[in-house]
């Protein structure tokens, strides 16, 4: 299945650009499958029909689906509380009846991302289209699996299992229980979750479309938004131009908002991704005719993977240099660590820790730089670890 994801600057007209997207898709004979997170039911408005917690088809090969996080964090927080019922007898602690039951901060995240990946697993359908939050809550969100995966195999590591068989000792000799096996049960778990949520992100076949209106602003948020989702290996498949006014004629009033949104497009223009303006219909677009009146490109049936490649420079210069893609970086405003196997990059406002390929883990860093938006690392092979004669 391909998956588009769809974000931009708050107020940018995302939410219309994903149902307009997905509406083409469909009209083209695609099984898709339109995904929101919004609360409000912002996509029901733009298409004209209402989007609910369970999928439902809002026209021929389109279906939409706006998941209900709350109800599915009160399924959650009842299994969890069953698992774990002989700790929390232990504890003496009261369980929380579901009706008496709100999200905590993060737990719609959470849901969205799993609902991301139920759909996307899905063999119903050809076509994700998953109409994400604001571009700075977007990035945030779409880091979330690779971190919380991180974060389990820090404080539960899957090697302590093997000490299983000694916690029944343990807890004879220390009169009280040891923590139970469900403790790492739940947490395996939560880490095939995350690693099945990962996978759709980071597979070929994912891409993200950001929408901006072009203007100064705009132009900042996709320099910021392009960064963020390059650090995360995340593809820019095209950049939606959206609300570009039509030409005035004599000395109108917005002439001026004319000639920056004009400035803004002949930069955009000079990307390495399709640039597609979307005009200014002089209202708000609601239903299936104003959505196909944008005009929408298709979807790109076969596109570019985003890599890091590795390049074998040791036989000309003794290196082998991890190339980086990162558009829009700054050099001022990079800053590298090496930590153990993993590599801390720090670009602008976003940072990512990055597990370094099995050939660069027997290298020692030899100097980094940044040329023509990629950064380019160069490593020179461990006597101590290289092996003699191989690579």
């Amino acid at each position: 299945m391909r998956t588009i994801l769809i974000t931009g600057p708050g107020g940018s007209g995302r939410t219309t650009v994903a149902a307009a997207t997905a509406l083409a898709a469909a009209r083209e004979g695609t099984r898709t499958l339109l995904l929101g997170a919004d609360r409000t039911d912002t996509l029901g408005a733009a298409l004209g029909s209402a989007t609910g917690p369970a999928p439902v088809e809002a026209a021929p090969n389109l279906s939409t689906w706006r998941p209900d996080a709350a109800e599915r964090f009160r399924h959650d927080l009842t299994a969890f509380q069953t698992r774990a019922a002989n700790v929390l007898d232990l504890l003496g602690a009261a369980r929380l009846d579901a009706e008496e039951v709100t999200p905590l901060p993060g737990a719609e995240e959470l849901s969205f991302l799993r609902a991301l990946r139920d759909a996307a697993l899905s063999e119903r359908y050809d076509l994700l289209v998953v109409d994400l939050p604001p571009l700075p809550q977007a990035l945030a969100l779409l880091a979330l699996p690779e971190e919380l995966r991180r974060y389990l195999r820090r404080l539960l590591p899957p090697e302590r299992q093997a000490a299983r068989a000694l916690r029944p000792v343990l807890g004879r000799l220390a009169g009280v229980p040891m923590p139970a096996d469900w403790l790492y049960e739940t947490a395996a778990r939560w880490d095939v979750e995350l690693a099945a949520v990962e996978a759709v992100l980071t597979d070929r076949d994912t891409a993200v479309r950001l929408v901006a209106e072009p203007g100064p602003a705009g132009a900042d948020a996709v320099r910021a938004g392009r960064l963020g989702l390059a650090l995360r290996a995340l593809r820019t498949e095209a950049l939606i131009a959206n609300r570009v006014l039509p030409e005035a004629t004599g000395d109108s009033w917005f002439s001026a908002l004319l000639a920056q949104q004009r400035k803004t497009l002949a930069d955009w223009q000079e990307e390495p991704y399709e640039v597609h303006p979307v005009p200014h219909l002089g209202r708000d677009p609601r239903g299936t005719d104003d959505l196909t009146a944008l005009a929408l490109p298709a979807v790109n049936p076969s596109p570019a993977p985003a890599g890091w490649p590795v390049a074998d420079r040791i036989a000309e210069d003794g290196v082998l240099v991890w190339h980086i893609p990162l558009p829009g970086a700054i050099r001022d405003e990079l800053d590298l660590i090496r930590r153990g196997d993993e590599l801390v990059i720090t670009a602008g406002p976003f940072r990512r820790l990055v597990p370094l390929p099995s050939a660069l883990r027997r290298c020692t860093v030899a100097g980094a730089a940044l040329r023509e938006g990629e950064l380019r690392i160069r490593f020179a092979p461990d006597p101590d670890l290289w092996p003699a004669g191989g690579r």
